[in-house]
């Protein structure tokens, strides 16, 4: 997911272009994370970045893994 580019008609919109990253913590190997192509550690912080548009859907796919989110920033637009 790191340097994954927004496509579609919301990448068109000044909020649609927009990525963030967020660090998490505390993620659990479960079967929702068993989908990943990467085992979870959990002392571990993981970097997930997402566009604007699927923040919310990201936060709870986050809390259903178990994880806390740490920090959100943004990525500059190059």
């Amino acid at each position: 997911m790191f340097g994954q580019s927004a496509v579609g008609s919301a990448a068109n919109t000044p909020s649609g272009s927009r990525m963030f990253r967020y660090e998490v913590v505390g993620l659990r190997q479960n079967n929702e994370t068993d989908k990943m192509s990467f085992p979870i550690r959990q002392s571990g912080s993981v970097f997930i970045t997402v566009p604007y548009s699927r923040m919310n859907e990201e936060m709870q796919r986050i809390a259903r893994m178990g994880g806390k989110i740490v920090k959100i920033e943004p990525l500059a637009v190059e």
